[in-house]
């Protein structure tokens, strides 16, 4: 009985915390706040958080304008959907926005907010940001693993060819591109493919692991869980979010360090992980074996599922307008003619392979929210009052398909883009600013080189007349509902390469 006594003392007084520490926030809030929805007790507006969120905040736009503030228990979040607006955030305001809230997922996952992704702005950050810079993302590097990528869409490209050398064959694209982009990464941090069923492949329980990890990190991630901003429910962990965490947050530590180690009884290698620890050798008090997990994690998580659901969203496009595929595949015979495999350097002359890249990356943006910054003092926005600590997010899927921003703004037309690069505050796929993705070259090397060879090669066609489904699901990079599938038929250019290797 003292018990129940207790814990029913316990959550009344956290409920009169609570309120207390409401009221101090609204008698402290400026007098100029961007327009807000009402809002209910304690939760905020988080009733208002319907998944997926990026449409929720374009239907309150509509009605609150497009800089609008909401409640997220005690967090105060600001969303823009404004090209101007976003623009003022990352120049005037881009210092002062380039902190990151101190989500559980980053806590527990980022080495307690010490990751290049999660860590506050200042000292520690740029190091960060320096390292990745000259050691992961810089051009020498990326054409260092350049074979690599040539590897992996070749082995996509077989693995196509198997079943539709002679007619059309239905193929599971999802899963492919997931192989390629996975692979892609671990072979550039670790030396490991890990998918495909090919025989270098050999640690099949480790690749479970591995695949199982990646997937609860991005079920758990993200700026819609209510644990995250209502300091009682964090307080009690209800639902079990902080122990599923932690629990996730040993696995990867265990998963990550088990690859460090490998790399530190071989011989050196041309992987990241090796760069990285012989950097260590020279300077072993900064580059910890935590600062090296810390980077590898970031370079698989941001580097990985954005590339592999791009390439579903373009393939699906492509697939819904063949108008567009047929002008592509002319560009690839004229540019680089039927007996020739492009290569990774072919895409800078192929200017409308880059307009499909570029318009599928308006219309489906791999992270429709960029990643959500925090405020590290006051500013102003839009004329509107932003106070400390409040969390700013850009809508960018709104941003890319407002009327007045871009013409017949809900098409896809990858022609909008053959007159130049669109202005940078209305296409941010990579996100704006210091804090912006610095794997975008990578990114858009990969993507490049795995859709201009899958038109090259082949020749494509929906399973049905049905149109593909074009519904986006929830999760942090924007997934399709509906895995992709489709009819594919082996171009010649391809038996004059790839069937001796069969």
């Amino acid at each position: 009985m003292e018990d129940v006594l207790l814990y029913y003392s316990s959550i009344a007084l956290s409920l009169l915390l609570v309120a207390l520490a409401f009221k101090l926030i609204y008698l402290q809030t400026p007098k100029h706040l961007p327009p807000s929805p009402p809002s209910l007790p304690i939760l905020g507006h988080l009733h208002l958080a319907k998944k997926p969120l990026h449409r929720t905040f374009h239907s309150l736009s509509q009605k609150y304008g497009q800089i609008f503030s909401l409640r997220f228990g005690s967090r105060l979040v600001v969303i823009v959907s404004s090209p101007s607006a976003v623009e003022e955030c990352f120049t005037k305001n881009d210092i002062i926005l380039a902190n990151r809230p101190p989500f559980l997922a980053a806590k527990h996952l980022g080495y307690n907010h010490t990751t290049m992704s999660s860590s506050p702005y200042g000292d520690h950050w740029r190091n960060l940001r320096r390292i990745s810079s000259l050691e992961i993302f810089s051009t020498n590097r990326l054409n260092t693993f350049l074979g690599i990528r040539r590897d992996e869409v070749k082995r996509l490209l077989r693995k196509l060819l198997r079943n539709s050398r002679e007619d059309f064959a239905k193929v599971d694209l999802k899963s492919m591109f997931t192989d390629l982009t996975f692979n892609n990464i671990m072979r550039m941090v670790a030396g490991k493919r890990y998918y495909g069923g090919e025989e270098d492949v050999k640690d099949e329980e480790e690749a479970r692991q591995f695949k199982k990890i990646m997937k609860e990190a991005f079920e758990n991630g993200g700026a819609s869980n209510p644990h995250e901003f209502v300091p009682m429910l964090r307080w009690i962990d209800h639902g079990g979010l902080e122990k599923r965490l932690m629990r996730l947050a040993n696995k990867t530590d265990a998963f990550l360090q088990a690859l460090v180690d490998e790399k530190k009884v071989k011989e050196e290698g041309n992987t990241m992980i090796d760069h990285l620890l012989s950097l260590q050798k020279s300077q072993p008090d900064y580059y910890t074996d935590q600062i090296i997990k810390g980077l590898i994690l970031v370079l698989i998580l941001a580097g990985t599922d954005t590339s592999a659901v791009t390439l579903e969203w373009a393939m699906s496009n492509l697939l819904n307008h063949p108008d567009v595929l047929k002008k592509a595949r002319a560009e690839l015979d004229s540019q680089i003619g039927l007996d020739i495999l492009m290569e990774e350097s072919d895409v800078s002359k192929l200017r409308y392979l880059q307009c499909i890249i570029s318009e599928t990356l308006r219309l489906y943006p791999a992270a429709p929210l960029l990643i959500p910054h925090m405020s590290s003092k006051d500013c102003t926005v839009g004329g509107y009052d932003v106070p400390p600590n409040t969390m700013i997010l850009v809508n960018a899927w709104a941003i890319h398909r407002d009327p007045e921003v871009w013409d017949d703004a809900s098409s896809f037309k990858p022609e909008r883009f053959e007159c130049g690069e669109a202005d940078g505050h209305k296409l941010m796929p990579f996100g704006l600013g210091r804090r912006a993705c610095p794997g975008a070259g990578l990114a858009q090397r990969m993507v490049g080189l795995a859709l201009g060879s899958l038109i090259q090669c082949f020749e494509w066609e929906r399973v049905d007349e049905e149109e593909v489904d074009m519904a986006e699901g929830d999760g942090i990079t924007m997934p399709k509902v509906v895995a992709l599938e489709a009819m594919c038929k082996a171009r010649p250019i391809m038996n004059n390469f790839l069937s001796e290797s069969l």
